[in-house]
């Protein structure tokens, strides 16, 4: 579990065995183009990556500072990567392989640079803002589990997930920031979490028939849904009322998270309220239905990201003129 509230021990954190050969590196399990790459093509090469794959949130939008956008850009290469070993149909029966391959690319990454275009990215980024090795070995963690773990039996164990699966992604965007205090992280953690969860609810129509459910199972028998009747599409009494609880409580996770917001620097607070106000969009697109999305996954459209742009910027303006920015 990533400890954010400890201050890490900067860039240097000797992860690889001290008698292993760091030339020794297995070929690169994602498939990049071979080398020599240099600095600027491999932060190119991440930036198409992040350009290029839908995502419900923004991913170093405008609003980030110009400067800061390519270390953003670096982590999400290595993640999206990542997730993609665990999940992608073309890494079936090497996905294990892969994430270990994977690892031990990071280990040698801050001990030297790699020729390959995201670790090498990455070497620049984590020793310009001096980010420790955790929290990418917590994300390595989750998509391992993702691997054998598929239905949670409580709500203490989805948040245990998260904790290694989404709050490492807040930690190193906060540590690009500039910001180590744990404060933060405390409520970046909530966020997180949040929009984990939520982007759980949105995909149920996509996990349910993969054999998948981050509901609890305690949630499940409580409200009296089975299994079955998750398969069976059914958009039964009891599931809009078990859907209605959980939205609750994730919308409750987002107001916890929220006071991050007007605590960050200005770019990163607007990018945090576009974030924040997605994640609360995709809710209510999931409440519009009347919660039937066992059929059905709910996206934000090209409407909904201008809404929340434009909402975004208002309540930054507002914190501006109130002084709070």
């Amino acid at each position: 579990m990533v400890n954010a509230t400890r201050s890490p021990k900067l860039f240097a954190v000797p992860t690889v065995d001290e008698h292993e050969d760091l030339d020794q590196l297995p070929p690169a399990p994602d498939g990049a183009p071979p080398g020599p790459w240099t600095k600027d093509a491999a932060y190119r090469f991440c930036e198409r990556m992040a350009t290029s794959h839908y995502e419900n949130f923004p991913v170093a939008s405008r609003f980030v500072p110009a400067p800061l956008r390519p270390h953003v850009w670096a982590i999400y290469a290595f993640s999206r990567t990542a997730d993609d070993f665990s999940d992608e149909p073309r890494f079936e029966g090497r996905r294990r392989e892969a994430l270990d391959a994977w690892e031990h690319y990071l280990e040698v990454a801050y001990h030297r640079d790699v020729d390959h275009p995201i670790f090498l990215a990455l070497r620049d980024s984590v020793r310009r803002h001096n980010i420790p090795i955790g929290p990418f070995k917590a994300l390595l963690t989750a998509f391992r589990m993702d691997l054998t773990k598929h239905r949670y039996a409580s709500f203490s164990e989805l948040r245990n997930y998260c904790t290694h699966s989404a709050n490492p992604v807040g930690q190193l965007v906060l540590y690009v920031h500039g910001h180590r205090q744990p404060e933060l992280h405390r409520f970046s953690d909530e966020i997180c979490s949040g929009l984990q969860i939520a982007n759980f609810l949105q995909d149920l129509s996509v996990d349910i028939p993969r054999g998948r459910c981050y509901i609890p199972q305690e949630d499940l028998i409580h409200f009296g849904v089975t299994w079955d009747q998750l398969q069976a599409g059914r958009h039964s009494v009891e599931f809009k009322e078990l859907m209605r609880f959980e939205i609750a409580r994730v919308r409750t996770m987002f107001l916890r998270g929220q006071p991050l917001i007007r605590k960050v620097s200005p770019g990163l607070s607007l990018e945090l309220e576009a974030t924040w106000r997605g994640g609360m969009k995709v809710l209510d697109l999931i409440e519009a239905r009347d919660y039937e999305v066992l059929d059905y996954r709910p996206t934000l459209d090209k409407r909904d990201v201008v809404d929340v742009a434009g909402r975004s910027l208002v309540a930054f303006g507002q914190r501006f003129f109130r002084g709070e920015v």
